[in-house]
């Protein structure tokens, strides 16, 4: 599931997923960043047991040029502003991770399915922490707060199931950021790639060239019919296609990239600064390549609903190829 592209993504992993828009449809508090940018460059954990690993018989070490991003798209569409152990502050129905090599000016996307089963924190209804139990990672996001909490929280899933791996910052936005953003661009095509949606939108059948628009945006990127099997996984696939076409549109005009950001405050939740985010686009916009791929795994039906159980060993693999570098 690795594709490495040129020019069409270096603007599109960024722009698209800083508004974590994908899928989610809440309008979570905005609230100014918890960190400088020499704060996080400057951020080490020696006590962390990611740092060196070993995994047969070779011995790797964590790359530290790394900055690790974590993007959401919330499912809530009211203003979510609830207390820790509610459970009602909204699922993360898209998660994705920007992993950017400072040095080498090197990009990874990583796409995990909202099914994936994975140990999340979860909390009773006075906000005690009830411990770690497998289930949705989309639903860590709901046990916080629809704030900083809820950022933490999904923060603190991605980084376990990945075996530990720092994340520097998150963002979480709405569904209702898209008319902004496609408003900032104007409409793209995209080309559709399955028949998820044609039943009941035959102008989204597969292989159509179709066009988004602030209209149509909330269906091609969040509809999915929940009584079939694996339907998030399809609906993910729409995404990544409409990633593909928003990055065309985006590197045809960076000018109005810098200012994306405060066009979409009111509908962030973010631990990451303006400057960031900057920084994050010059290196997408100057960089080769972006390298990204699924966790892998594969979608099961569970007792009551959709599953995506992970291929541990094929995940770890994946985890030293972008995280690592041999030990010398």
């Amino acid at each position: 599931m690795e594709i490495r592209s040129k020019k069409l993504w270096k603007m599109a992993g960024l722009l698209a997923l800083s508004a974590a828009l994908l899928s989610g449809c809440g309008k979570p508090k905005a609230e100014p960043a918890e960190a400088e940018v020499e704060d996080v460059l400057e951020e080490t954990d020696d006590t962390g047991d990611y740092r060196t690993v070993t995994w047969q018989g070779t011995t790797y070490k964590y790359n530290d040029h790394l900055s690790n991003f974590l993007f959401l798209g919330v499912d809530t569409r009211e203003k979510a502003e609830t207390e820790t152990g509610s459970a009602d502050a909204g699922q993360s129905d898209a998660l994705y991770l920007i992993s950017w090599d400072r040095v080498d000016n090197q990009v990874t996307l990583i796409s995990i399915p909202r099914d994936t089963m994975t140990p999340i924190e979860v909390f009773d209804q006075n906000g005690g922490s009830l411990g770690l139990t497998e289930n949705h990672i989309s639903l860590a996001y709901g046990y916080g707060d629809g704030g900083f909490k809820s950022l933490e929280l999904s923060k603190n899933a991605v980084s376990s199931l990945l075996y530990g791996m720092p994340i520097q910052g998150v963002c979480a936005m709405s569904l209702d950021g898209i008319p902004e953003l496609l408003r900032s661009f104007g409409d793209v095509t995209v080309t559709v790639p399955n028949d998820s949606l044609a039943e009941r939108y035959p102008e989204f059948r597969e292989g159509a060239e179709a066009t988004i628009t602030p209209e149509n945006a909330e269906i091609f990127l969040r509809s999915r019919d929940t009584g079939v099997s694996q339907s998030a996984i399809t609906r993910m696939e729409r995404q990544q296609a409409f990633l593909d076409a928003f990055g065309n549109a985006a590197a045809a005009d960076p000018s109005k990239v810098t200012k994306l950001y405060e066009d979409l405050m009111p509908y962030l939740v973010t631990s990451i600064s303006n400057d960031w985010f900057v920084k994050l686009m010059e290196a997408l916009s100057t960089g080769e390549t972006v390298e990204r791929w699924t966790i892998p795994g594969e979608g099961v039906e569970g007792e009551q609903y959709d599953e995506y159980h992970v291929d541990n060993g094929a995940l770890y693999q994946k985890i030293l190829e972008t995280f690592y570098k041999k030990a010398e």
